[in-house]
């Protein structure tokens, strides 16, 4: 009973965690072209609190400015893609698009899989390491990794559905989103552990 109380609070401790770095995590990418430096220092602290290490709001600030320096152009091609994204759905909302539920649909899919792809790429991110080194390892995982890229898909499609119920949701789910990442990447790194000979 006292172990089994003991992981309620810790699972507990690590959700309102995730909550607060949802905060943390809008706050840093309001300007748009800062998310995915937002992201990473929200992955990484994270991580950090899973495993016991000191971090908190100074570490988050210094881990997003460490992020920052190398993301900025991936922050604009985020930009980019949001755009395009916007365009392409405001065609496909135009009465007499030919084969407009089949383009929607793809349209939807391929964003789905871009985020995800986003998200995989900030969860492994590290300082000094370049964001293309860690896109082209994103989109390996992604491809690799059907399992995980459900579970991502899943839970961006719960922050779509939360957004649009409740807009203010995105702050608590954002958390939860970037958390979900970095559980997935541990446990692709602990299978990878394990299929290993002589694990």
């Amino acid at each position: 009973m006292a172990r089994r109380r003991q992981a309620f609070g810790e699972g507990f401790a690590l959700l309102a965690e995730c909550l607060l770095t949802g905060a943390w995590l809008v706050l840093a990418a309001l300007p748009v072209v800062t998310l995915p430096a937002a992201l990473a220092a929200a992955a990484r602290h994270l991580a950090a609190y899973v495993d016991g290490e000191p971090t908190g709001w100074r570490g988050y600030w210094a881990d997003f400015r460490a992020a920052w320096r190398g993301s900025w152009r991936t922050g604009l091609a985020v930009i980019g893609a949001g755009l395009l994204l916007a365009l392409n759905l405001a065609v496909l909302a135009q009465e007499g698009v030919p084969g407009r539920p089949g383009f929607a649909l793809a349209t939807v899919i391929v964003a789905g899989l871009a985020a995800t792809v986003l998200l995989r790429a900030a969860a492994a991110w590290t300082p000094g390491v370049r964001w293309r080194s860690l896109f082209a390892g994103a989109v390996e995982e992604t491809r690799a990794d059907a399992s995980g890229t459900g579970i991502l898909l899943g839970g961006i499609a719960v922050l779509a559905a939360c957004a649009w119920a409740l807009w203010l949701l995105v702050v608590p789910m954002s958390g939860c989103l970037i958390g979900a990442a970095v559980a997935v990447r541990r446990r692709r790194a602990a299978r990878d552990e394990e299929a290993r000979p002589g694990a």
